[in-house]
């Protein structure tokens, strides 16, 4: 059996852009992306703590130290600057890969530059 985990979480970065003409996806600063194990272009769940809304899409790296979070395209109309967000990492893992997984969680400060780093053993 196949199980879906969350592998990596960057918990309340702030909203910096939101680029409505953009042709979709969501630009994080590339350290975060790091830190939270985000590749380029993996699928991550964007989740607003104002008004509950979740989205699915890819990620781009911003500048490393930029602290850039950028909502790209179609939902640009629902997370706004200012707006605080998590962002999730999620991978599907066999049953005798569960032991092995380290979920990480980004904190991150009012500039997104980040805090504390923590590992969850499963």
């Amino acid at each position: 059996m196949q199980r879906l985990m969350c592998k990596g979480k960057i918990h309340r970065a702030i909203v910096t852009e939101a680029d409505l003409d953009y042709v979709g996806s969501i630009t994080i600063d590339s350290k975060l992306m790091e830190a939270a194990d985000i590749r380029p272009f993996e699928m991550v769940q964007v989740t607003s703590l104002r008004n509950a809304t979740r989205w699915k899409t890819y990620a781009i790296p911003a500048d490393p130290g930029s602290g850039k979070i950028c909502l790209n395209g179609p939902p640009a109309r629902l997370f706004q600057p200012g707006d605080i967000v998590f962002i999730l990492s999620m991978a599907t893992y066999d049953e005798s890969e569960l032991g092995t997984l380290k979920h990480r969680v980004v904190l991150v400060d009012e500039h997104n530059q980040i805090t504390e780093i923590r590992e969850h053993d499963m």
